[in-house]
Parts: structure tokens; sequence; C-alpha cells
């Protein structure tokens, strides 16, 4: 499969009172058509402003966005109206995502409605093929949002991302205001309609647990900075870099035989407000020398495996 998205240098910042945040400084990799890219991370490093830049909610700084081969960085309004029919986005809470003047049946008929390419005498047909499609009973399509759970909020954000048949969705946290058990019906659910439709997907989240279950791909982000991107399975199996090592060794298991070594990390947090050069994660890395104070840049230090690490040889004894 060729890809979807290529992402080149890509920067995005805010101006505010203390400074420029770089929310994501300068950052490159490539979405393959039809699988999913784990984005994980903490809380604050940029991974939801990513996954906003990408489809134009918010507009990038610097850098390119490739998209099927073209580059979508600047667009004219109608260049935007098309590629927005392309990509979709589902939110995190769809308690605060759903209008809750709209009936069920109103949201997802509102981006058939808009974008004109539905016959109007089949639109009620159609939003009750979605509903369907996403297990949402027929008799629920004049209901409010505030009548429905949470997981049934979420199958309706879910029914008006597809409304449009896009080849690209942003999944953002969907399933982390969710209970445990209503986590795995939508995971299921989103990967059931990957593999019927050939969606692409962009997978943020912070639940390591999570995105192991649903990604072919995983990039680990640290204060806008990627520092590691590989397939999934070599990550869990292989992680190389010192912030990645830290963060999956964290991750509880419920075998009470398995001896995981967690990693303290201690120390003050780089602000991301008018950073200085090189590694943000230098300030409180076990393994920071004078190298790490320089810019760094993701490098291939095995097939399909980068990482952003000066030392990244010297701590992995590659």
């Amino acid at each position: 499969m060729a890809d979807l998205f290529e992402v080149k240098n890509l920067k995005k910042y805010f101006t505010t009172g203390r400074g420029v945040v770089h929310a994501v400084d300068d950052v490159s990799f490539n979405i393959e058509e039809g699988k999913t890219m784990g984005l994980v991370g903490e809380s604050g490093c940029g991974k939801s402003t990513l996954g906003r830049v990408l489809i134009h909610l918010l507009e990038s700084t610097e850098g390119n966005i490739i998209f099927k081969g073209k580059d979508i960085t600047r667009l004219s309004n109608r260049e935007l109206r098309e590629f927005r029919e392309d990509v979709q986005i589902i939110f995190q809470d769809p308690s605060s995502s759903l209008n809750p003047r709209l009936t069920i049946k109103e949201t997802i008929e509102e981006p058939l409605q808009l974008s004109k390419k539905t016959n109007p005498a089949d639109i009620e047909k159609e939003t009750i093929h979605l509903m369907d499609l996403v297990g949402i009973e027929k008799r629920l399509r004049n209901s409010y949002p505030h009548e429905l759970d949470g997981g049934r909020r979420q199958r309706v954000g879910i029914a008006r991302a597809l409304a449009l048949n896009p080849k690209f969705v942003v999944c953002d946290e969907p399933v982390s205001a969710l209970d445990v058990s209503i986590q795995a019906q939508i995971l299921n659910l989103l990967m059931d309609l990957q593999n019927e439709f050939g969606l692409t997907y962009l997978f943020v989240t912070h639940n390591l647990s999570v995105v192991r279950h649903i990604s072919n791909n995983i990039c680990v982000m640290y204060l806008g900075q990627m520092v590691e991107t590989c397939p999934t399975d070599e990550l869990f199996a292989n992680q190389l870099h010192p912030y990645s090592k830290a963060l999956l060794s964290a991750i509880l298991s419920v075998d009470i035989h398995r001896k995981t070594n967690r990693i303290l990390i201690k120390g003050e947090i780089t602000s991301p407000i008018n950073p200085k050069p090189g590694c943000r994660f230098a300030q409180i890395c076990l393994y920071a020398g004078d190298k790490c104070r320089e810019p760094q840049k993701l490098e291939e230090v095995k097939p399909g495996h980068f990482v952003s690490c000066c030392k990244i040889r010297e701590i992995n004894n590659l």
C-alpha cells in the first residue's frame, strides 16, 4: 500500500503572553493507506494539536503535509471544502462534541445536507443505514444526546464522521471517556469499519494498551517532538529511546509473576515555551550529555525503526 499522508518537518506554534509555545516542532512521519498510526505521549505533548493540523482544523506554522501525493499545506476555500470530505475526526468527549439541540437523526444528517452530494430524498435512508452500521437502534433516531449513554453517544460521533465516506479519520482519544467494557466495543467497531471500508486512522491516545490493540505503527511524542516511530510490535518488544522505555515501563499488568523494572523520571520538565535547541527530554534523562543540547534528528537505527537520540547506540549497545 502507498502512503496516504506524508508529513515533513511540520510545525505548529502558538503565540502567548509569555512567549511562543512549540506545540508541534519539526515532526515528520508517514501514514500508510488502510493502516492505523498510533500517536502516544503524555498530556500536553502535542498529540491532539498534530491531529487537528493534519485535517486543517488548525493551520500549520511551517512544513508540508502531502495527502495522496498533493501538498495540502495551503488550500483555497474550494480545495479545503473538497479535502474535508476526505478527512474527518472523532472527538474525545461525545458529550461536548455533539450538539445538544439536535436529535441523533439530525446530527448524522447534517454533513449529508451540507455536502449536497446526497439526493435529499435519500438522506433519511442513508442516515438509518449509518445508524445501523455503527450499532445504534433505529428507535433512537429522535433522541437527544443527553438521553443516550456514553457508548451510544460515541457511536453517533462515529456515524457522523463516516457520513461522507472519508478516506482518513483522526481518532482523538475516542475511548478515554468511556467505561472499560464500552471501550472494547468501540475499538472493535472502529477496526471492523476499517476492514470494511479501507479506512486509514491516526489514533491519538495516552493509553498504551489500547494503542497496542489497534495500531500497526506507533509514533511516540514528547513535548512537541517525535522521539521514536516504528511498527507496534517492535516498539513493545524493543523500545530504544529513553522516554519510550520509561513510558512503557509504567504499563500495569495483571500478571503477578511479571517482573517489571519501573523507570522513575525525576526533575523539572522542559517548558514548551521558547524551548532551547536540543532534545526536550534531556533535562530529565538519565543518559543526557553535552551532545543532547544540540538539535536532534530522527535516525533509522534498524529497518523501519526511527529514533531521535544522539546516544541511542551507546544506550542500547547497537
